[in-house]
């Protein structure tokens, strides 16, 4: 997505942003992407080493920018290029500077907004979702930015990252401000502050939700993931945060961080944010908020899962502190609506429950699976996978919870991606004790018709980790599927 109107800068006035003394031509720049497939005529195309050890280098696809239309090359210079129809420079050090560089090149978007970024393992989507809906509620033009894609007033876009790549997310963020759009929330994942997909990026506040184990497999260790997620809280990119000190790593953020903080928890008083009390049933919760300087928000949140109640404390302190109304969102708190994929229900009139959701870590597999066996008045029947090419040391965590938690345990495929199926059910399962009421099944859509041929009135059938996919990753290969279409399939037939 980019702005309708390109900023006016040339070639040179590039290299001298990037410091780089070589003599360049007074050449227009229309635009500035690392993706080959997205250069329009007039770009700048930046040649960079890919993020992980089997990517290939954008030199590779020099040749494809050129024919789309690139005028001018930067590489970091760890890929041949054999081209010399259009200028080529060498800048070392561009991946960490390509978010500085198209920030200044669309003239800063973050700061003509109200932009709010929100990281942690968990919750983001659903934070920003909530956020966003306040946002409109309150008669704000809004965007938001993450695992759904980006919507800007109410118009969707389909996304491949939490976070997009660097230039794409400042192309993105002009294109917002160039709709006069004056309030964004996007999600930060660890990996775009590790490859410095943000940077460049002014925002707000910013926002620490929780950390739990996952992408073990990108930061080695707990101790790394947490830095990553650290980075965010820093004059760099904000003078203000909103922190869960409710979760240990965000007691210990509130501790290490020099930015101001406002404190969120869901029992603490102490806190600048917390419940005065929750009352659960069956659609949601009756709340009382406490925030800052004696605003008491009470009203019926229509979400269910005591997860929900942190996301919804957060996103309710961030509208706030952007300037909605406390009494508006009481009164309309009950507008606001689930995320797809995330607690989604399927129903078809039958006599059990069908839910599906996106929970793929050992924290988040463990709250959804204990919310529904607390609700659930007859069995919970669980389908959940591990994906490939992920962090492995979770697969045994996630398989103990799914055995110990459901009555009815279905081992399953997530999406493989590279990786063997049956290898990673292997090491799902590995040292547990099978019994009649656990099932291993490869194929994901068996495994659902499984789950749901077991199901008896007053039983709750859910299937994890995929949720508002509508693919399935085997051997390199994306196929049709979504959680949610064969849940209805299996259910029809067995009426």
């Amino acid at each position: 997505m980019r702005p309708i109107n390109s900023p006016s800068r040339t070639l040179a006035q590039i290299l001298r942003f990037l410091d780089h003394l070589e003599e360049a031509p007074e050449l227009s720049i229309s635009g500035i992407t690392s993706n080959s497939r997205t250069v329009i005529p007039g770009d700048l195309f930046i040649a960079q080493a890919g993020v992980t050890p089997n990517s290939r280098h954008g030199a590779e696809f020099v040749d494809s920018a050129i024919a789309a239309g690139a005028v001018a090359i930067i590489s970091d210079g760890k890929g041949e290029i054999n081209s010399n129809v259009i200028p080529i420079f060498e800048v070392p050090e561009i991946t960490s500077l390509i978010g500085d560089l198209t920030s200044w090149f669309y003239n800063h978007p973050s700061r003509a907004m109200y932009t709010v970024g929100i990281t942690g393992t968990n919750g983001k989507t659903t934070t920003t979702s909530i956020l966003y809906q306040l946002w409109k509620l309150g008669d704000r033009s809004a965007a938001a930015i993450g695992t759904l894609g980006t919507v800007i007033d109410d118009e969707h876009y389909l996304g491949t990252h939490t976070t997009p790549a660097a230039a794409e997310l400042q192309e993105s963020l002009a294109a917002i401000a160039e709709r006069g759009v004056t309030h964004t929330v996007m999600e930060v994942s660890s990996h775009s502050l590790v490859q410095h997909r943000v940077s460049g990026t002014r925002f707000s506040l910013v926002g620490f939700s929780n950390l739990s184990q996952d992408h073990l497999d990108f930061h080695g260790d707990m101790e790394r993931y947490f830095q990553a997620k650290k980075r965010l809280f820093t004059l760099n990119y904000s003078d203000k945060a909103l922190i869960n000190i409710d979760d240990e790593h965000g007691l210990r953020l509130s501790q290490e961080i020099s930015i101001p903080y406002s404190t969120l928890s869901r029992s603490n008083p102490k806190a600048q944010w917390s419940f005065a009390h929750y009352l659960p049933t069956l659609s949601g919760f009756e709340v009382s908020i406490r925030g800052e300087g004696g605003i008491l928000i009470e009203g019926f949140l229509p979400l269910v899962g005591e997860h929900n109640l942190d996301n919804a404390l957060m996103a309710i302190a961030f509208a706030v502190e952007s300037g909605i109304d406390p009494m508006l969102i009481a009164s309309r708190m009950r507008e606001i609506r689930a995320v797809p994929g995330r607690m989604e229900s399927v129903n078809l009139g039958q006599g059990f429950t069908a839910i599906v959701d996106f929970a793929h870590s050992p924290d988040s597999v463990e709250k959804i699976l204990r919310t529904l066996k607390k609700s659930t008045s007859g069995r919970l029947i669980a389908v959940l996978g591990c994906g490939g090419d992920r962090d492995r040391s979770k697969r045994p965590l996630m398989g103990k919870l799914l055995f110990e938690i459901a009555d009815i345990a279905i081992f399953t495929s997530d999406n493989p991606r590279s990786e063997n199926p049956q290898e990673i059910l292997k090491e799902m399962t590995a040292g547990l004790e099978l019994d009649k009421n656990s099932r291993i099944e490869v194929d994901r859509a068996v495994a659902i018709a499984l789950a749901v041929e077991s199901a008896e009135a007053g039983d709750c059938v859910v299937v994890l980790g995929k949720g508002h996919e509508i693919g399935q990753e085997i051997a390199g290969v994306k196929h049709p599927f979504d959680d949610r279409i064969e849940l209805a399939i299996a259910i029809e037939a067995k009426k």
